[in-house]
């Protein structure tokens, strides 16, 4: 059956609008698959996971406070090659006795400990303290550790005279030597005891960087011999078999924990010394070095230094 002209018209216009309707569902669908691809994806916040905060703390400075009287003073950690204090620290000054430590270190890098050393008569005239008599002999070791003890300035008279003649140098330019070997760069002695040579010229300088470095070096090459020093008094006997007992100079050995070396300088141009090794904990060497203070404040500056090197240590300002 054929339809007629308006029927067919009818028809067509219903095409043109399933057509239009099919054309906006494709577009809306499309417009859809863009936002699901494209926009950036958000997930639920009630599932998103809180952020973590750690909590961080500065230890307490225990050097903070630390006043001392000294021109210059050191904490060195021998262990880690870091300094924990400084005031000065790079300052070359006079060493006075603390020069003995340069003294010894070089006779023991040239000699053995059981090497007999004579003590000769041009060393009598020297300022005291002094202990021997012209002739007399020992073993580098045990004169070492009475020098050391006591700051004998005879003794260290004697060790440098034997090395200078065994390397057949000057006394000045052996003790140049070991302290360029040893990296001591403002380190350099006129003498091996360390008194001063005139009003003008101390016996020898160093920083107490440099002091705090030669002391762990030492305490390393000859601890049996640093040990004498850490004890109120030392004791040995000369190949002649005279004993002798010397007293420690400096008096706070026994307040200070797992000491390893003490030494103590003092002259009219130096001033007070005082270079100490200790322990604060398994083979973890610390030295403090003090450098112009004076006669007495020289031992309050160290132990204060000491008592600030193991607050620190046990992460508390002080003890």
């Amino acid at each position: 059956m054929l339809m007629d002209a308006q029927d067919m018209a009818a028809a067509e216009q219903q095409r043109i609008r399933s057509l239009r309707e099919i054309g906006t569902a494709l577009v809306l669908s499309s417009g859809l698959l863009a936002l699901f691809f494209f926009l950036p994806f958000s997930p639920d916040k009630k599932e998103a996971p809180s952020p973590i905060t750690i909590a961080t703390s500065t230890p307490p400075n225990a050097f903070a406070h630390i006043h001392v009287e000294a021109k210059a003073a050191t904490v060195y950690d021998l262990a880690t090659g870091k300094t924990l204090y400084a005031k000065n620290a790079d300052a070359q000054l006079p060493l006075a006795s603390l020069t003995k430590l340069l003294t010894i270190y070089t006779a023991l890098s040239e000699f053995s400990p059981d090497t007999p050393i004579t003590i000769p008569a041009d060393v009598m005239g020297l300022d005291a303290p002094h202990a021997f008599s012209p002739g007399q002999v020992f073993s580098l070791s045990d004169l070492a550790r009475l020098t050391l003890t006591a700051s004998l300035n005879d003794g260290a008279a004697a060790i440098a005279e034997a090395t200078a003649k065994r390397k057949n140098e000057t006394e000045n330019a052996m003790l140049a030597g070991t302290a360029a070997a040893l990296g001591l760069s403002q380190t350099y002695a006129v003498n091996g005891n360390g008194l001063d040579a005139n009003t003008a010229v101390s016996g020898g300088y160093g920083s107490a960087h440099d002091i705090a470095r030669l002391a762990g070096a030492l305490v390393e090459r000859a601890p049996e011999i640093t040990a004498a020093t850490t004890q109120p008094s030392a004791h040995a006997v000369s190949k002649e078999g005279v004993s002798f007992s010397v007293r420690n100079t400096d008096p706070i050995v026994t307040t200070i924990p797992h000491l390893l070396l003490s030494k103590t300088g003092y002259t009219d141009l130096a001033g007070g010394n005082l270079a100490l090794v200790f322990d604060v904990g398994i083979e973890h060497p610390i030295a403090v070095v003090v450098l112009g203070s004076s006669l007495k404040a020289r031992f309050t500056d160290g132990a204060a230094l000491v008592a600030a090197t193991f607050a620190h240590f046990a992460g508390v300002a002080s003890l």
